[in-house]
């Protein structure tokens, strides 16, 4: 692969670190509330894959603020993602500021990138176990 030079990052693949101040009590969190695996470990960080892309958790000191979406998984049936979440024990922000809010769990937002050829997008967000704020998010077309 060559780079472009205008461009030195346009065929970079875009990999989400998250920090865990636990490592084990956040692979305990991944797996039994979202059922999901680590492919890879080494010491101090767990790698984790859906679908195309990749993220990492790392043992850190800091703590992140929770304030912000870390993260987000985007979904073809929110409703379906968010059931099996629950059933696992997830608990989802509800959220009500003006012109924003959820209706069990889930938020409708207008509006979306072009390029994604959705008129808006669905989202639930959640807390892992360290304080890193999770989505989850359905485009509407």
């Amino acid at each position: 692969m060559t780079v472009d030079e205008d461009n030195p990052l346009a065929g970079a693949r875009v990999a989400t670190r998250l920090p865990a101040q636990d490592l084990d009590r956040a692979r305990r969190f991944y797996a039994d509330k979202l059922g999901l695996r680590p492919v890879d470990e080494r010491p101090g960080g767990l790698l984790y894959r859906c679908g195309n892309a990749e993220f990492a958790l790392f043992r850190s000191t800091g703590a992140s603020s929770g304030a912000f979406t870390q993260m987000a998984f985007e979904v073809d049936d929110i409703e379906a993602v968010v059931a099996g979440l629950r059933r696992r024990g997830v608990v989802f922000e509800e959220v009500d500021v003006p012109g924003f809010r959820t209706s069990g769990g889930i938020a409708e937002t207008d509006g979306n990138y072009p390029s994604k050829g959705a008129r808006g997008e669905r989202g639930v967000w959640f807390r892992d176990s360290e304080g890193n704020m999770l989505g989850v998010g359905e485009p509407v077309v």
